[in-house]
């Protein structure tokens, strides 16, 4: 018993007590942490038919290895998530040059899609396609999303994502026709002029939130008109132009009563 109670007052048994508790720590958390949902991994002949797409479709501007020219851009560790959101909504490959690329019909099938993914996501690491509970927003929060909106999206995108313009003939697109894997894409991605919003700027889960007030807004106004959507902004012409122009013309019809 002397013996146990000269090694608890070791000069080191402070350190080694702490390696435990670390290590128990460890192990707990990694026998009862809920595991990440992932998509499957593609297979080499998704990658090998993407592979194929890209060159009939996408080696002419970006380089037959992706490498990018002149002012067209790498595509070397953009991701899968890049390839679904602008194939996705039709802007690549683009039908003109101009200030951005315009969303468009899709020229591809989502499993054509699926496979240039794949073959993109090949040549580097970069941001994967979400899954569908990353981007369910039965399971965000509303009210967060929507603080989290008017602080990051709002000064271009609108009140509400109804979109709006920026400078050099550029615009932030309205939302409302978006997915919600389009939506999860385009924050972790930065298409055209728009930031990217990684983890450490907007967690998975704040993401999610934003989405879940996204849907709320785009199911029908509970107010009634919408009044284009730019919140406090229309509001208050219509109460200053209709509004206060009712009120002064029944004082003039009065007025002219009562003379």
């Amino acid at each position: 018993m002397k013996a146990i109670a000269a090694r608890r007052h070791h000069r080191h048994a402070p350190m080694v007590l702490l390696l435990l508790a670390l290590l128990m720590t460890g192990g707990l958390y990694a026998a009862f942490a809920p595991s990440a949902v992932s998509a499957a991994a593609p297979s080499e002949d998704d990658i090998a038919a993407g592979r194929a797409l890209f060159i009939a479709n996408c080696a002419t501007c970006h380089g037959p290895s992706a490498e990018g020219r002149d002012d067209v851009p790498s595509l070397i560790g953009v991701g899968a998530a890049s390839v679904d959101f602008q194939v996705g909504t039709g802007r690549m490959p683009m039908q003109m040059d101009g200030p951005q690329a315009a969303a468009k019909p899709p020229q591809f099938d989502q499993e054509q899609i699926n496979q240039l993914a794949a073959y993109v996501a090949s040549l580097g690491p970069g941001p994967a396609v979400p899954s569908a509970q990353q981007v369910d927003p039965a399971l965000g929060d509303a009210a967060n999303g929507g603080a989290l909106f008017r602080t990051n999206c709002a000064m271009c995108h609108g009140a509400i994502g109804a979109g709006g313009a920026l400078t050099e003939g550029k615009w932030a697109p309205s939302l409302a026709d978006s997915t919600p894997t389009q939506v999860y894409t385009a924050m972790v991605t930065g298409p055209q002029s728009m930031p990217v919003f990684n983890d450490a700027n907007l967690t998975p889960d704040e993401k999610r939130d934003i989405i879940a007030f996204l849907e709320e807004q785009h199911r029908g106004s509970p107010g009634g008109i919408t009044l284009g959507s730019l919140g406090p902004v229309g509001e208050g012409v219509w109460v200053w132009i209709v509004g206060m122009g009712l009120l002064i013309g029944a004082s003039v019809w009065i007025g002219a009563k009562s003379s």
